[in-house]
This record gives structure tokens, C-alpha cells and sequence, in this order.
């Protein structure tokens, strides 16, 4: 896929092979070739509309091109934060699914979705694991702002076989590597950058 008029940095590719760990269908990722799922811009310079005047934040770009891997929804990987940082998305392009999990120590303590069109932002508060979904038959674009100082997580999700659910076409289906599971809620998006970002230096 071309950079999308991202010229800045070349992409780095999340590829099949990269997923099979957290996939729902995994006797269809046995049999299916290593082909690229989506393109991540990290560390681009930002986008004037939508700026936050830092140098400590980062700004990234994704691209996630519609697919099913089998029977689930293609998605990123998903992470957790290492520390008290928080992270603020939002859609460029197309229609997202965010779910986000909390957790202490092995039990997963409040688990969530938001639906995300253009325009609209998904505030990550701390200690959330989360992934992006793209249901839709278009590409998805988003764009996040996160902490230099942030690292990501992908071990404690990568050992549990992804977060707690799965989306698929039959809709959510949770994810009997957990022992327990707490209902799956939904809360909104919202409509403007939050004003108050200490969520994003570990502040919060």
C-alpha cells in the first residue's frame, strides 16, 4: 500500500504471522499466507489541524485496510503502557472499533468498547490495554498522541491470546483464555480534544 502522502517516514508493517497469537480463528491462520495487515507512521510530524504543542508528544499515523482474518474483523495487535501514561486517538479516515481492558495482576477488572467515526476521539486512560478494530469495508485511518516517554506492552496481551474478546461477524465473543470475564460495555466517543492532557505525561 503507498504511504498515503506520508512522506516523512516509511511505514512499519504489522504482518499476519506478527497476529497469530492474538487471533480468534487460528485454524484459519494456520493454512493462510504472511501477508501485511497495516501500516503504522510513528513519530511523524503532526498534522497542523490537529497539533499539540509538545515536544515531549509523539505523533503517529495507521492505516488498517479492511480484511476478516477468518472469522474475526482485522485489528492491531493490542498493548498495555508501561507506567501511568495515558494516550488520545482519533479518526482520520473511516469508522473504528477501541477495546480497551483493565486488569490487576491476571483478572481482567472492567472491560469496554467505543464506536469512533471521523473527526471523533478515544481518550486511553492509564493501565487500559487496548486494540483497534476496522469492521467496515473501507480503510481505516487514526491518529494518536501518546508520550515520548510511553512504552508499550504486548507480552502480557500476547500470552492471554489477545484481550478478552473477539470481534467477529457474529459479533463479541470472549476469549476462553481468561478465566473470567466482565460484561463487555460501550461508552462514546468524544466530539473535541480534551482540554486537560496530564493523562498524557503520566500525570493522571
Amino acid at each position: 500500500m503507498k504511504n498515503e502522502k506520508l512522506k516523512i517516514k516509511k511505514a512499519e508493517i504489522r504482518y499476519l504471522y506478527d497476529m497469530k497469537s492474538v487471533l480468534y480463528d487460528k485454524r484459519w491462520a494456520k493454512k493462510a499466507p504472511n501477508f501485511e495487515l497495516y501500516y503504522m507512521y510513528r513519530n511523524i510530524i503532526q498534522n497542523s489541524k490537529f497539533k499539540i504543542q509538545n515536544s515531549e508528544i509523539r505523533y503517529d499515523e495507521t492505516l488498517i485496510p479492511p480484511r476478516l482474518l477468518g472469522k474475526e474483523f482485522v485489528k492491531t495487535k493490542g498493548h498495555e503502557h508501561i507506567g501511568n501514561f495515558g494516550e488520545i486517538y482519533i479518526v482520520l479516515k473511516g469508522e473504528a472499533i477501541f477495546l480497551f481492558q483493565k486488569r490487576k495482576g491476571e483478572e481482567v477488572k472492567d472491560v469496554y468498547y467505543v464506536k469512533a467515526k471521523k473527526g471523533e476521539y478515544v481518550l486511553i486512560s492509564p493501565h487500559y490495554g487496548h486494540a483497534t478494530i476496522n469492521p467496515c469495508p473501507k480503510v481505516l485511518k487514526v491518529a494518536n498522541w501518546l508520550s515520548e516517554k510511553c512504552q508499550s506492552d504486548y507480552k502480557s496481551i500476547e500470552m492471554k491470546k489477545g484481550l478478552c474478546y473477539y470481534y467477529t461477524k457474529s459479533g463479541w465473543v470472549k476469549n476462553s483464555a481468561y478465566k473470567k470475564v466482565p460484561k463487555l460495555r460501550f461508552e462514546k466517543p468524544q466530539k473535541s480534544m480534551p482540554k486537560n492532557l496530564a493523562f498524557l505525561y503520566g500525570n493522571y
